[in-house]
């Protein structure tokens, strides 16, 4: 049995609705107009909220279409904290599920890239590890020693050229994109997040490290993955994004 307060949330989401019993002006009287008015401005500030947060979802399907959806979005996935600005981490799974959009399948993973940018610009701030701790290690120590990533790091993997969509729908200049997968790894040196294609096994190296592998364990879990593997490649784009956070030595073998 649904509660006034679900009832009064349903129908701020849904102008199909009519004004839920027991509302009144303050005064005593019905509400009128005024309840149309408030949920007409406080379903427009959501999908305000998701055009800045997923602009080239927007781009992609156009903004009348993406408006009408994102209608259809917050009906069926409300907010769940009072913070707006983290709104639509459902929208990736909900595009997966959205049948008119489904010749266009590229779009959740284009959608997964945005939130997860939002998610790395938000994410608690840590300290870079030092680069020249690794320089300085010997080269079994240093394959014997895990790694915790920064909290801002995000990766995407998708069997799209994800970044190269992304790119050419909101850089300009930006070349029109290929036709390969692309492993997308997403850092934060500053104050914004910064994105890079991961290279063959780069996201899967990242991945094991993450699940707490040491170097040289994810190392060979990378090689398994991709025989041309560049693990300087990685660590490149790993310490010029701020994102390793601290060494944790272990035993060589």
């Amino acid at each position: 049995m649904s509660t006034p307060q679900s009832q009064f949330r349903t129908a701020l989401l849904d102008p199909a609705l009519p004004v839920p019993d027991g509302l009144g002006d303050g005064r005593g009287g019905p509400v009128g107009r005024r309840f149309d008015v408030y949920r007409n401005n406080v379903v427009s500030s959501l999908i305000d909220a998701l055009e800045v947060g997923f602009p080239a979802v927007q781009k992609l399907i156009g903004p009348v279409n993406f408006r009408a959806i994102m209608a259809v979005f917050l009906r069926q996935h409300p907010p769940q904290a009072p913070m707006i600005a983290v709104y639509g981490a459902a929208l990736p799974g909900f595009l997966s599920g959205f049948a008119p959009l489904a010749h266009l399948g590229y779009l959740p993973d284009v959608a997964r890239l945005e939130q997860a940018l939002r998610e790395s610009y938000h994410a608690k701030d840590s300290e870079a590890l030092d680069p020249a701790i690794l320089q300085d290690m010997a080269p079994a120590d240093l394959m014997a020693a895990r790694i915790t990533l920064a909290p801002a790091l995000r990766l995407i993997r998708s069997p799209w050229p994800v970044h190269g969509i992304w790119a050419y729908n909101m850089e300009d200049g930006a070349p029109q994109p290929g036709a390969a997968p692309e492993d997308v790894v997403i850092t934060r040196p500053a104050f914004n997040p910064d994105m890079a294609v991961a290279g063959p096994g780069g996201a899967t190296f990242v991945a094991a490290l993450a699940g707490g592998q040491t170097i040289g364990a994810a190392y060979d879990t990378a090689l398994t993955d991709a025989p041309q593997f560049d693990l300087s490649a990685i660590l490149g784009i790993l310490i010029s994004g701020s994102a390793l956070h601290r060494l944790i030595p272990g035993d060589p073998e």
